[in-house]
């Protein structure tokens, strides 16, 4: 019987061992600099609080909050940084609220692949009605085999994206639809009905130097594309025939169809019953060897950065992995990033 007794204490005392937890550190500096916001309140409506589990050196690792308290964690990272008081306020106006949608883990057994879906948006607070800001709304796949610790990687990622997030919203440009409270778990039916790209009956010809004029169907004006004697694009120019830096360029439209710039040129953006996409691949739009980093970084702070050097080709051709596997790569319609 004393045997038994401790051979199941040591089987016990093995399980519990094997469980690791690793933290999603809020330690990145978020201090608006500008001093323009006054408080940070996060609105936590995952259907599921538990963000996952991952598997590590034959070990079960469970990725937590501090505390275990997203809404308590990222206020009061907050107010650290930005030298808030007892009642959670810096020394600005603006009320920024952050609104959870999605933080979840999974683990492919057979492909060993890691995914982290992410969904987070903010808004702007102005007497109770609700300003949408941005978003971050994608999937960050993580390969163990070229990641050394994928728990920590992931753990990372969500720290990047949450700080990335933060600070563009201190000062990222709001849009103009008003938003009740009770209706915010609706907000990207409300807001989509008024992103003009999205409802006109034919899009403006021109150019676009980012995604915000192209929602607002507003072209650069004195811009053009320039074509060579077979029709292709070959550059961006302005009235004074100066060609424009491919970092200052969303796309294009003409004949009312619209091209976006990508790393292999342009690629239309066609469309279909569920929205805006390009036929494409993760490959091709973001460069495998600093996926994930590029991701981030270009979905929470837009593209500027992300494309230079990128090939000026108004179909790709010649310049794509024949090899690459495409598919069809949404828009996501309010902010104009990629959505895998």
């Amino acid at each position: 019987m004393k045997k038994r007794i401790v051979f199941l204490f040591l089987s016990v005392s093995v399980w519990v061992s094997a469980q690791t937890t690793e933290l999603i550190r809020l330690n990145q500096n978020i201090k608006d600099k500008s001093s323009r916001t006054k408080t940070l309140t996060v609105i936590d409506n995952r259907a599921d609080k538990n963000i996952g589990t991952l598997t590590y050196k034959d070990e079960t690792v469970d990725l937590k909050f501090p505390g275990n308290d997203l809404k308590s964690g990222i206020e009061t990272w907050f107010a650290k940084d930005n030298k808030a008081g007892g009642d959670n306020k810096a020394g600005g106006t603006n009320d920024i609220v952050l609104l959870v949608e999605e933080i979840k883990v999974s683990e492919f057994k057979k492909t060993q692949l890691a995914k982290a879906k992410v969904k987070i948006s903010s808004f702007i607070n102005r007497n109770g009605r609700y300003y949408f800001i941005n978003r971050y709304n994608n999937t960050l796949d993580f390969n163990p085999k070229i990641t050394p610790n994928v728990p920590r990687s992931i753990s990372m990622a969500l720290s990047t994206i949450l700080s990335s997030l933060i600070k563009d919203s201190y000062s990222h440009i709001a849009f103009s639809t008003s938003i009740a409270e009770a209706d915010l778990i609706n907000y990207e039916a409300i807001v989509g009905k008024n992103i003009k790209y999205l409802n006109v009956p034919e899009l403006t010809a021109g150019v676009y130097t980012d995604f915000r004029s192209f929602y607002l169907q507003a072209p650069k004006e004195g811009y053009y594309a320039d074509k060579n004697k077979k029709g292709k694009v070959i550059g961006i120019k302005n009235r004074e025939d100066l060609l424009i830096s491919s970092e200052e360029i969303f796309g294009y439209v003409e004949d009312g169809k619209a091209f976006r710039l990508t790393p292999v040129g342009f690629l239309e953006m066609l469309k279909d019953d569920k929205g805006y996409y390009v036929v494409s691949s993760r490959q091709e739009l973001f460069p495998p060897q600093n996926n994930n980093a590029m991701m981030i970084g270009a979905m929470t702070g837009g593209m500027i950065g992300a494309l230079i050097g990128a090939a000026i080709d108004s179909s790709g051709s010649g310049k794509r992995n024949p090899n690459t596997g495409l598919s069809n790569i949404y828009i996501d319609p309010l902010t104009g990033e990629y959505s895998f």
